[in-house]
């Protein structure tokens, strides 16, 4: 750790909340669609669909809704109400205006930080929904650069830090999630520290028996970081 010179961060459940908004329309859009199935059911499908969606849509809100309309057309057996489709994309425009919460303590981790490390931001998701929150933030100061990856995985990474010019030695990322924040970082030869967030998307879990494979610190509180470096 004593040779990093770039921090990134992730953005969603690491800068400020987002997870929870998504479990809260999942409920709504399955609350519209009770004449058709049930919760369960509902849920079941939707997370097929979206998954199913990413090579084609990416993450992010306008990509959960499209397949919001997916699933309640073929749930609804062709048969959807247009005034459906309407509370479906009102659900997507309340995500969208949704304030920016800030995570417990991340501004004075990043007013120390930024001294003295040089600051980016890897996130997935809408571009002009990322970029939206993150002047909505306040905390844009804080970053050299900023990165709206199409997915995090290894490759992504590494074309990211030779882009910027960074050596994975001199890299850590710090992130809530293991599957797109932590285990691909390590896998260049980079450091990466775990925050984890109370709620995470089934799609970002990663098996004991992959956690097993690798070795990595993992924290509570956003400030442990600063008692770490």
């Amino acid at each position: 750790m004593e040779n990093i010179k770039v921090i990134a961060f992730d953005a969603d459940d690491t800068l400020w909340v987002n997870e929870p908004y998504f479990r809260e329309a999942e409920a709504k859009f399955a609350k519209l669609l009770a004449n058709y199935e049930t919760q369960n059911k509902i849920n079941q499908e939707l997370y097929k669909v979206i998954t199913g969606n990413i090579p084609l849509y990416g993450y992010g809100v306008k990509s959960c809704i499209l397949s919001m309309i997916q699933c309640a057309t073929e749930l609804s057996n062709y048969q959807l109400p247009a005034t459906v489709v309407q509370e479906i994309l009102e659900i997507g425009k309340q995500m969208l205006s949704k304030p920016i919460e800030l995570l417990p303590d991340i501004e004075q981790v990043l007013t120390y930080l930024a001294p003295r490390y040089k600051l980016i931001v890897l996130t997935k998701g809408d571009l002009l929904d990322q970029e939206k929150k993150l002047a909505k933030s306040g905390l844009l100061s804080y970053f050299h650069h900023v990165e709206v990856m199409s997915e995090k995985n290894p490759e992504g990474y590494q074309r990211i830090l030779k882009h910027l010019d960074i050596q994975p030695k001199d890299f850590l990322m710090i992130g809530n999630s293991l599957k797109s924040d932590v285990l691909p970082v390590l896998q260049i030869g980079a450091q990466a520290i775990h925050v984890p967030f109370p709620t995470i998307w089934k799609f970002e879990t990663v098996s004991d028996q992959i956690k097993a494979n690798f070795n990595y610190k993992t924290i509570t509180y956003i400030q442990e970081i600063i008692e770490f470096l």
